[in-house]
């Protein structure tokens, strides 16, 4: 059983506001916390499907692909103008019992569809969250229709894309969160392969949402990569409350007290100087330079307060000049800073400020790959840092004014459109406080 956490905790929103008095920190814990779990379940049950899309697709015969259109083939297969009961259909082929927790519903006069699989369908495999709905949603299409026989198999292709040719079913019609089981990096990967800028369009680019949102994924990850066992839990759950909660309100007070004039480096000595009035760290001893070095008695709690630190600094800094493109660098210069100033590591033992150099070369560098927003925790370069990394890249991102190639609306207007419907997405961290209130 795993061991109880005496720490007490006041978690606040992203305006400051308080959400809940002194909850223990197991109460937010991915494995106890209700809303956390419902969190995590939505991400593996929920898909977002573009109905109008569709039905442009069977018309021109663009069911391929990007590039990939077979002219002269398409149907004249009216999906909108029979999209009721299309959602209809779909819903009564995927509930399995009356009353279970199966959602179809349609948004935006039924340009958009949202599906929830009920919980009872998902057996061993996450990936019915998209095979079930792409297969109800097949036979809906053929059924109310009238598609022929003929032209069922073109309807499938619509809808399931490049596969079965292509296990990837990035083509079809249903998109999700997660990605399909073959791309994540090894067991435990699934809640880190979220691309940023889905998490930043879901929760309307609001930077601590979008932070606590990606800060709860990656912290239910490592729970499933089996990191959190023993001592290690309660350095986690720290990390998220701090960096992930706004816990005792310290990452909006310095995000406040820096916002209008302060820099990265005056964020870092702001929350150098609350660890030290806080007693977490203290003096170990004065250099012959004059230089002093720090101890913490709780080296967990410094962690977390130097996670808090890391995120304040880059919401500081990208707030400035109002893009995303500083994060690694920001990630880089605020441990840089907070082990010359203390003595001590940074977040994660060091690990953040690694992760930094390579997604900055990749991102930036000779490589070029694609910009923050195209990161996730399962890349090869940012799955290194055990949750407290790729939350700064989501508030980056949320604070970025599309200065980026690939911005979040371009990347990922419908999952905003879409799943920002749903409460426990649109504002993560009311939703863990409630139900750490259910655990007091």
């Amino acid at each position: 059983m795993a061991k109880k956490q005496e720490d007490k905790i006041d978690l606040y929103d992203d305006r400051g506001n308080v959400l809940v008095k002194d909850a223990p920190l197991e109460a937010i814990s991915p494995i106890r916390n209700s809303a956390i779990r419902k969190i995590v379940s939505l991400t593996t049950r929920t898909g977002a499907i573009d109905m109008a899309k569709l039905d442009k697709k069977l018309k021109t015969g663009e069911i391929g692909g990007k590039g990939m259109v077979i002219r002269g083939v398409g149907r004249d297969i009216d999906v909108m103008g029979n999209v009721n009961e299309i959602a209809k259909q779909v819903e009564d082929m995927l509930r399995v019992e009356p009353d279970d927790d199966t959602k179809v519903e349609l948004m935006a006069g039924g340009k958009r569809m949202l599906t929830e699989v009920p919980t009872a369908r998902i057996l061993s495999d996450y990936s019915v969250g998209q095979t079930a709905v792409m297969g109800a949603l097949t036979h809906a299409i053929i059924d109310v229709c009238g598609v022929s026989m003929w032209d069922a198999a073109y309807v499938h292709s619509a809808v399931w894309g490049m596969y079965p040719q292509d296990p990837d079913t990035a083509d079809g019609a249903v998109k999700m969160l997660v990605d399909i089981p073959m791309k994540n990096e090894g067991p435990g990967f699934v809640l880190r392969n979220i691309p940023v800028n889905h998490l930043a369009a879901t929760v309307g680019k609001r930077a601590l949402q979008g932070a606590a949102l990606t800060m709860i994924l990656e912290e239910a990850a490592q729970y499933e990569m089996g990191n959190c066992m023993g001592p290690h839990e309660r350095g986690h759950l720290l990390d998220l409350a701090y960096e992930g909660l706004n816990a005792n309100n310290m990452l909006h007070e310095l995000i406040k007290e820096n916002g209008k004039t302060g820099t990265l480096a005056d964020v870092v000595y702001t929350g150098i100087d609350k660890a030290k009035a806080d007693g977490v760290i203290k003096p170990l001893k004065k250099m012959p330079s004059g230089f002093v070095v720090y101890d913490a008695d709780d080296m967990q709690l410094w962690n977390a307060y130097a996670s808090a630190i890391m995120l304040a600094g880059v919401c500081v800094n990208t707030a400035t000049m109002r893009a995303g493109q500083p994060v690694p660098s920001n990630i880089m210069y605020t441990c840089e800073l907070m082990e010359q100033e203390t003595g001590l590591p940074g977040p994660d033992n060091g690990m953040a400020q690694g992760a930094s150099v390579s997604s900055s070369f990749f991102s930036h560098s000779i490589y070029g790959g694609g910009g923050p927003g195209v990161f996730y925790g399962n890349h090869i370069v940012t799955r290194h840092a055990k949750g407290q990394f790729i939350p700064c890249f989501c508030a980056a991102m949320c604070i970025d004014a599309d200065t980026m190639y690939f911005t979040p609306s371009r990347t990922s207007g419908l999952y905003g459109e879409v799943l920002g419907a749903i409460p426990e997405f649109a504002e993560p961290m009311k939703a863990v406080a409630e139900g750490a209130k259910e655990l007091m």
